[in-house]
């Protein structure tokens, strides 16, 4: 791998699902210092990025991957597709999402938006008359989906052009990530 960048440090360490004090610990300095490297606020001396570029390569080489169930959102708020719209946008309301799943008996059939029903609305789409149609008369395609143990990086790649991901389990759905969720990684210290 080489020696790593200081503004590397924080990208690296967040893929590989290590905290800063795990980092620090293994690289023999302080989450404080760790903390002041991902913010800009040190230079570290070539020596300390030396151990922690070995640190990180070690966790890497562990498998020590982050898989897609330990920043899923579970469980799934999901419509059905004989709802109406007008209880799709409920739901998004009530849980603060921009996006729902369409689920008939636990397969997913659709998707639904914020984004498409204004862009209805928009292009001159009646809003009441939306608003009493059901969701199987105006869903999306389905989101994309991966597995639990799917690789956080391959999620990322596949949120640059979806809106969100279904996490499924044998065929089940068991949790979905969206691009808020991509931030629970940064989140933890």
């Amino acid at each position: 791998m080489g020696i790593i960048k200081p503004s590397e440090v924080k990208a690296m360490r967040m893929r590989l699902g290590l905290s800063q004090s795990k980092l620090a610990k293994l690289a023999g300095v302080t989450q404080a210092y760790i903390a002041k490297i991902e913010s800009g606020k040190a230079d570290p001396r070539f020596s300390t990025l030396e151990r922690i570029s070995r640190v990180l390569e070690q966790a890497g080489t562990q498998g020590r991957q982050v898989l897609a169930d330990r920043i899923m959102s579970a469980p799934i708020v999901f419509i059905r597709p004989g709802d109406k719209v007008e209880t799709a946008i409920k739901a998004m309301k009530a849980h603060e999402i921009s996006q729902l799943p369409v689920l008939d008996r636990d397969v997913q059939v659709g998707s639904i938006s914020e984004t498409s029903i204004v862009q209805r609305i928009a292009s001159g789409e009646n809003m009441a008359k939306l608003l009493r149609r059901n969701v199987g008369e105006v869903m999306d395609d389905p989101f994309p989906t991966v597995s639990r143990d799917a690789d956080v990086d391959i999620v990322y790649h596949i949120l640059e052009h979806a809106p969100a991901v279904l996490v499924v389990d044998h065929g089940k759905p068991v949790g979905i990530i969206t691009k808020a969720d991509v931030f629970k990684l940064a989140m933890k210290p």
